[in-house]
């Protein structure tokens, strides 16, 4: 093999790397599409926030980020039960990844000032708090992708 070659081909991502090489938060998240999906969504979300010029928008597109993360974790881990009752994302989070209860009632608290930016109230969003969300949907992300890994209980 040329010089080049083994350049080349040591800057390719591998992608066919057996599981057992993989790092533990790719494992089980990569089996489901709809993780993927999900997670992908989720970082898109959390670019748009950090480039948002206003600071609901940041606000709002950094919790619909820890949104989908938290779906992605419950696509993950959670499964099927016959409800009666309607449950938001977050309560359930808290159930099926009680490691993330804390962030869960954290956003589940947000909901209602990020519903209230995005139906026009914009005195109740500062800056400092769309760029605090903003690093705390990023963070929360993190964790979301490592608990989406581990196996359901």
């Amino acid at each position: 093999m040329s010089a080049a070659a083994a350049l080349t081909t040591v800057l390719v991502p591998q992608y066919d790397r057996p599981k057992h090489n993989r790092p533990k938060y790719e494992r089980r998240s990569d089996r489901l599409p709809s993780v993927r999906i999900l997670f992908e969504q989720a970082r898109q979300g959390l670019l748009n926030a950090e480039y948002a010029t206003r600071p609901v928008d940041r606000y709002a597109q950094a919790h619909l980020a820890a949104l989908r993360a938290a779906a992605a974790v419950l696509a993950a881990r959670a499964r099927p039960r016959n409800r009666v009752q309607p449950t938001s994302a977050w309560a359930l989070l808290a159930t099926v990844a009680p490691e993330l209860a804390e962030w869960s009632a954290f956003f589940a608290a947000s909901s209602v000032t990020r519903a209230a930016a995005e139906a026009g109230v914009h005195r109740l969003v500062t800056a400092r708090d769309a760029d605090d969300l903003v690093r705390q949907a990023s963070a929360f992300l993190d964790l979301a992708r490592h608990a989406a890994a581990r196996p359901p209980r």
